[in-house]
Order: C-alpha cells, then sequence, then structure tokens
C-alpha cells in the first residue's frame, strides 16, 4: 500500500511552489497520490479546507495511509492537523510559532503565484495564535520528520527543534528559508512515510 501525500505550503506561497513541484513530480513518476491545495492567505479559511479535506481523505482512505507535509506556515497546519487527526508529518523549514513570526508580516503582502498584493491582518495572526499547539510536541522519530537548515533567513531552526524535541531531526548547515537542494529528499520522505504502512 503507498501513502497518499497532503502537501501545505507556505506563506504566500501556492500549491506550485518549488518543492511541491519537486515531490508532484516524484509522487507521479512512482504512482504516488499527491495532493498540494492552494489555500486562502486567511487562516480561517485555509484551516476549515484543510481540516474538511483531511477528514474526506481520511474516511476514503486505510488507516494511517494519509501522510503530511509543510513548510513554513505550512508546516505550521500540517503539525497541528497530524496532532489533531494523529497522521505522519514530514515538516520542512516549519514556522512553530506563525502567530508570533507572521506579525512582523502586518500590512501588505504579496502572492508569489501572480505577485498580487493582499492585505494581511491582525486576525490572521490572532488565528493563528489560537491554532497554535501546545509544545513540547509528543511526535515521535516513527511519525514525525523535521528538517531544517541552519541558514533559514525567515525562522529560526531552533525553534522547531525545541518545541519538537522527540521527532526524528535533520539539522543541515547552511541553506535557507526555502530549503536548498530539496530535491534529495523525496525519496526519503516517500520511505518515511510508507514504512508500517
Amino acid at each position: 500500500m503507498q501513502p497518499v501525500i497532503l502537501f501545505i505550503h507556505g506563506f504566500g506561497s501556492n500549491g506550485f511552489g518549488s518543492k511541491a513541484q519537486i515531490m508532484r513530480d516524484y509522487c507521479a513518476a512512482h504512482d504516488i497520490r499527491f495532493i498540494a491545495p492552494s489555500l486562502s492567505h486567511i487562516p480561517a479559511l485555509a484551516w476549515q479546507t484543510l481540516t474538511e479535506l483531511v477528514e474526506q481523505l481520511n474516511a476514503m482512505l486505510a488507516p494511517k495511509q494519509l501522510c503530511l507535509m509543510g513548510s513554513s506556515l505550512g508546516g505550521f497546519y500540517a503539525h497541528a492537523l497530524a496532532q489533531k487527526y494523529d497522521l505522519k508529518v514530514t515538516l520542512i523549514n516549519p514556522s512553530m510559532h506563525a502567530g508570533k513570526s507572521l506579525r512582523r508580516a502586518l500590512g501588505q503582502a504579496i502572492n508569489y503565484f501572480d505577485d498580487s498584493p493582499y492585505e494581511w491582518r491582525e486576525s490572521y495572526v490572532e488565528t493563528l495564535q489560537q491554532l497554535e499547539p501546545h509544545y513540547p510536541s509528543a511526535l515521535t522519530p516513527q511519525t514525525c520528520w523535521l528538517l531544517v537548515q541552519t541558514g533559514d533567513e525567515l525562522l529560526d531552526y531552533r525553534e522547531a527543534t525545541a518545541a519538537l524535541p522527540d521527532a526524528k531531526h535533520t539539522i543541515e548547515q547552511g541553506g535557507d528559508h526555502g530549503f536548498v537542494d530539496f530535491a534529495r529528499y523525496p525519496k526519503e520522505i516517500v520511505a518515511f512515510f510508507s514504512a508500517a504502512l
């Protein structure tokens, strides 16, 4: 049985970002179902979309077949969903405290898909603070794989390692927030998700 992978993109991004596309191409070549929705920038709407999607997929799939991936803000959502629904998850340079880190983005923001502007509001930050799980997380090396690069210019990787003390950790020196050379990892991520299926 193959995993079904739900990828959750980061702030201002979309389901066609570079990491999502790398995973999409790998999964297509290996007959693995892959879903990367383009979510609303409004956290309450994004969260509703994600919870409905997870619940519908879980109802159709075998137990533990649905697996999550998230990058940056998507990592925040993916971690919260993994805890809520007891799912395996891979987190790539995730934001663990998205309400705090995205407070600095208040005002005009840019959607990377078409460079269109949108407003990032205080109420959105408050929603993220309400969604934040309790830390440290109870996720284990069997259920959570954290991939971080120390050169992340937007997030301190140590926040993620502290919040996920019992997860599987891969800490690479250097790199950046986009996670340099992510294309090295799709095969390993699928193997991680496939274990015990």
